[in-house]
């Protein structure tokens, strides 16, 4: 460890050197769990996430969107923007890009959420999805909201969107029969 000048050291130490760790003579693999498999890739598939980069700036675009909402009764702005985040983020995934304002609009348009008179079935479909996804013990609601929304969806323009939308809003989401 290197020392201030002021303290004294013995002249005939020897100077301390580095040594690298003994060699490991087995390859190294990748068997813990956490560990990708052999593909090397983040797996994919229904409730798993959509992971890109920067992330946390959708929140800020959240607040953003916020003043915008269109909310009925018994429904909250957290719940909303927690899910509408969440598909914003796929979008942004999907897109191989960091989240724009575009992304949570999409989410947005998608559920009635700028539209200031959607149809009572979608209001009512709101409430039974959007119920808590905001709080954590809520995840798997909201990953199966996310999973409800299309990655070829995902891949048009807000102006498509919202057009498929104003056509029938049923058809651009998974719906359970």
């Amino acid at each position: 460890m290197a020392a201030p000048e002021h303290v004294p050291t013995k002249p005939n130490l020897d100077v301390r050197t580095y040594g690298s760790p003994p060699r490991r003579p087995d390859s190294w693999r990748a068997d813990r769990p956490a560990d990708f498999a052999d593909d090397h890739r983040q797996p994919l598939g229904d409730l798993l996430g959509s992971p890109g980069p920067d992330q946390g700036y959708a929140l800020r675009l959240a607040r953003l969107l916020e003043p915008e909402l269109h909310l009925s009764e018994g429904e909250h702005a957290k719940d909303a923007l927690a899910g509408i985040v969440a598909i914003g983020l796929k979008r942004a995934s999907v897109l191989g890009r960091a989240p724009v304002i575009h992304d949570l609009r999409i989410g947005a348009t998608l559920f009635g959420f700028l539209d200031p008179s959607p149809a009572p079935e979608l209001v009512e479909l709101r409430h039974e999805l959007f119920e808590e996804v905001s709080h954590f013990h809520h995840y798997m609601e909201l990953r199966r909201l996310v999973d409800m929304v299309p990655a070829a969806v995902l891949r048009q323009t807000p102006a498509q969107v919202a057009d498929a939308y104003r056509a029938g809003w049923r058809d651009q989401l998974h719906l359970e029969a």
